[in-house]
């Protein structure tokens, strides 16, 4: 699960929030607003967000959290959805089913013509269909728009990453630069953010030399990096140095060329979204990459964060043992700048039922939960029908780039996968009820009078 959230001192200071144990048994989808922040373990993101003017929304009325009610949870899907997404989510809980998923899309049945179209027809009409928001910027557009419909926003994210050359980094800026336009040409606060992967705008390989020497800096503040910018705390004093265990050796002319052109990249989507006045979001990647991608991250929003609207948002993976410090460091050093910074907390929790506490009300723009598309079901209109705001992650691209990114998603959440029984329980009953009514027409779609959310985990 994602939020997003603008950080006070008040918030910071409640760190107990941050720290109380998190049953995760039962499915991602219980990052419930019942459950706070947990680092220790595994449950969904946390994203903060700045208040814009066509976004507002005030929810009058204080709906309990009720995930309980089957008919009013999926009020607004029509039964054909239902019995394929109950489908869909009972295929991806079987774990040696995914694992033959990523043989298959490893061996060379892919490199036969037929057998990749067939493969490729299948996958689009199952998984994709089910996690993916389409294969084009119109058909992900289509997708925004139900979700408006239902009082639901989303996270757009052109889906690619792992890049190995510049002649890759520069297509995939494309990509992102077209789909921040697109965002902007979407109804009204209908899209929360735009979501950039570093690995698709920088190669890995040079991450990974970058990543090395920040470590080595933080251990030996002496170590000169003469390309170095301006940026916030990138680790705490708990923070892990094992990836790097000796020296490394400064960057050669030409690494620092290309790493001049991926921060020129990022500047460009940066500005672009300034421009659109879009916010952009870099998500967080492999733990061995993150210092990078964090210094990248931290040194656009110096850059471009102003006037307390946050454009750059940044992400904390809160399910790592130094993620509570390393927020406080990075959200302290902002506020002493003077730079508004909003962070997406990844697999964090906090709690509806505790977000008062921390001075958050339904209907603040400080506070948005998400969760990935086609997961999570019951948890997105739950917070929606209680008020909160709420986003859907949503991936979208030809389907044969998407599925290197299906198959990494699919291993990394493949617990959250086999877990969902939260969803597949209460779809299976209001499957029951509308079956029991001969209810086979699509429900109006309706959503309680003043709410608006979005719905949208890594």
């Amino acid at each position: 699960m994602a939020t997003r959230l603008l950080f006070s001192p008040r918030f910071l200071n409640n760190s107990r929030y941050f720290s109380r144990p998190f049953n995760s048994a039962s499915s991602a989808s219980i990052t419930t607003a019942v459950s706070p922040l947990n680092f220790d373990e595994k449950p969904e993101p946390t994203v903060e967000k700045t208040p814009t003017s066509s976004s507002l929304n005030q929810f009058p009325t204080a709906t309990p959290l009720d995930l309980n009610d089957h008919q009013k949870l999926f009020e607004s899907v029509s039964t054909l959805k239902l019995l394929r997404s109950s489908a869909n989510l009972r295929l991806a809980s079987i774990e040696p089913l995914v694992d033959f998923g990523a043989w298959v899309m490893n061996s060379r049945l892919v490199e036969t013509s037929f057998t990749r179209d067939l493969i490729l027809k299948t996958v689009k009409h199952t998984f994709f269909e089910h996690f993916c928001a389409g294969e084009s910027t119109e058909e992900a557009g289509d997708c925004i728009r139900k979700l408006h419909d239902a009082n639901l926003r989303g996270m757009l994210v052109y889906a690619v990453e792992h890049t190995t050359d510049n002649a890759g980094c520069d297509r995939n800026l494309e990509g992102f630069l077209r789909s921040v336009e697109f965002a902007k040409s979407l109804p009204p606060s209908s899209v929360s953010f735009v979501i950039a992967k570093i690995t698709a705008i920088c190669p890995i390989s040079l991450l990974r030399r970058v990543s090395d020497l920040l470590r080595w800096q933080h251990k030996d503040p002496s170590f000169n990096l003469p390309w170095k910018l301006n940026t916030f705390p990138i680790f705490s004093d708990s923070s892990p140095l094992y990836h790097t265990l000796e020296k490394p050796e400064p960057l050669t002319p030409q690494e620092e060329l290309d790493f001049q052109l991926a921060f020129q990249r990022l500047q460009k989507l940066c500005q672009k979204s300034v421009e659109d006045n879009v916010q952009l979001t870099i998500d967080a990647e492999d733990t061995s990459l993150q210092p990078a991608i964090d210094y990248l991250t931290y040194s656009s929003a110096i850059m471009y964060n102003r006037d307390d609207n946050p454009i750059v948002y940044g992400t904390i993976q809160a399910y790592l043992k130094d993620a509570k410090e390393r927020l406080h460091l990075a959200a302290n050093t902002a506020e002493k700048m003077g730079i508004p910074m909003g962070f997406k907390l990844v697999r964090g929790q906090l709690a509806a039922s505790k977000a008062r506490d921390l001075g958050i009300q339904k209907g603040n723009q400080k506070l948005e939960f998400a969760q990935l598309y086609g997961m999570s079901e019951a948890l997105s209109f739950g917070l929606r029908n209680a008020g909160f705001q709420v986003s859907k992650y949503l991936p979208y691209g030809p389907v044969d780039m998407v599925i290197p990114y299906l198959l990494r998603r699919a291993e990394e959440n493949r617990g959250l996968l086999a877990a969902s029984n939260l969803d597949r329980q209460l779809m299976g009953k209001e499957l029951k009820r509308r079956l029991k009514n001969l209810q086979f027409a699509k429900p109006q779609m309706t959503a309680p009078s003043g709410i608006k959310v979005e719905i949208g985990t890594q």
